[in-house]
C-alpha cells in the first residue's frame, strides 16, 4: 500500500501543483523509473483536477451566471495543473506550425518562449472549451468534466505504450517522462480513464471512445511522420485536444438523440 501511495503521489507531483509529502519522492528509484510506475494514476489525476473544477463550478453557480461559473472553473483547473498540459499544447502548435524538419520542430518546442502559433492555438483551444462547456446542460457539466479529464489523460498515456519517446535527453524542462509501461498497467490506466463514463446516464456515452480512437490514430500518424514518435509536449497536446473533442461529442450527440 505504501508503494502504491508513493506512485500516486509521484503522479500528483509531476502532473499537478498540489503539495505532496516529501517521503513520496526521496530515497527511491530515479525519477523516470518512478514515473513509469506512476503512469497508471494519470487518469486519477484527471479525477482530482476535474473534482476541483467541478467544486468551483458548483459553488460559483450559487452566486454567478453559468458562464462565469465555467470560466472560474477553468481557471481553477489551470491553477491545479500549473497549465502543464496547456503549455504542451502551445509548444506543439509552435513546433509543428513553424518547423519543417524533425530537428527544427524539436528545437522550437524546446524553446520556453511562446510564439504566434502557440498563442493563437491555446487561445482558440480555451475559447472552444469555454463555449463547449457553456453549451452543455448544467446538470451534466460535473459528470462530463470527470469523464473528459480522465479519458483525455488515458488517451495521452496510450502513446507511452504504442509510440517511441523522441527526445532521450530532454533538457527543455528538466523533467522526467515515462518511457515505458507494461500491457497490464496500460490496461489498468485505460480502465481508470473510462470508469467515470459509467456516471453518465445514457449508455450511448461510451460511443465517445470511437472519436477518441480516431484522434489517437491521427496524432499517432502525425507525430510519427514529422518527429518519429512523441515528446512530453505531444502528450499535453493530445490531452487538451481529446478533452475538447469529448465535450463536442456530447453536444453533438444530444442534438442527434
Amino acid at each position: 500500500m505504501r508503494t502504491q501511495l508513493r506512485h500516486f503521489f509521484t503522479a500528483m507531483m509531476f502532473y499537478t501543483r498540489i503539495p505532496c509529502p516529501g517521503w513520496a519522492w526521496h530515497g527511491h528509484v530515479n525519477g523516470a523509473d518512478e514515473l513509469d510506475l506512476a503512469t497508471v494514476y494519470f487518469p486519477v489525476m484527471g479525477w482530482i483536477v476535474a473534482g476541483i473544477g467541478a467544486a468551483v463550478y458548483t459553488g460559483a453557480l450559487l452566486l454567478f451566471t453559468p458562464e462565469l461559473a465555467i470560466l472560474l472553473s477553468m481557471i481553477a483547473q489551470i491553477l491545479a495543473t500549473g497549465a502543464f498540459h496547456e503549455d504542451g499544447f502551445a509548444d506543439v502548435c509552435d513546433g509543428f506550425g513553424g518547423g519543417w524538419t524533425k530537428e527544427r520542430i524539436l528545437a522550437i518546442m524546446k524553446d520556453s518562449r511562446v510564439g504566434a502559433y502557440g498563442a493563437i492555438g491555446i487561445g482558440a483551444m480555451l475559447a472552444v472549451k469555454f463555449f463547449a462547456l457553456a453549451a452543455l446542460p448544467p446538470g451534466e457539466v460535473v459528470v462530463l468534466l470527470l469523464a473528459a479529464h480522465s479519458l483525455s489523460r488515458a488517451t495521452a498515456a496510450t502513446f507511452i505504450h504504442t509510440h517511441a519517446y523522441v527526445r532521450e535527453h530532454d533538457d527543455a524542462k528538466a523533467k522526467p517522462i515515462a518511457k515505458g509501461i507494461t500491457p497490464v498497467r496500460m490496461l489498468v490506466t485505460i480502465v481508470l480513464g473510462v470508469l467515470p463514463l459509467a456516471l453518465y446516464p445514457h449508455l450511448w456515452g461510451f460511443i465517445v471512445l470511437l472519436p477518441l480512437a480516431a484522434v489517437k490514430f491521427f496524432f499517432g500518424r502525425w507525430f510519427a511522420k514529422w518527429i518519429g514518435g512523441y515528446t512530453g509536449d505531444c502528450l499535453g497536446a493530445v490531452q487538451q485536444t481529446t478533452e475538447v473533442v469529448i465535450y463536442l461529442f456530447f453536444i453533438a450527440m444530444q442534438r442527434i438523440v
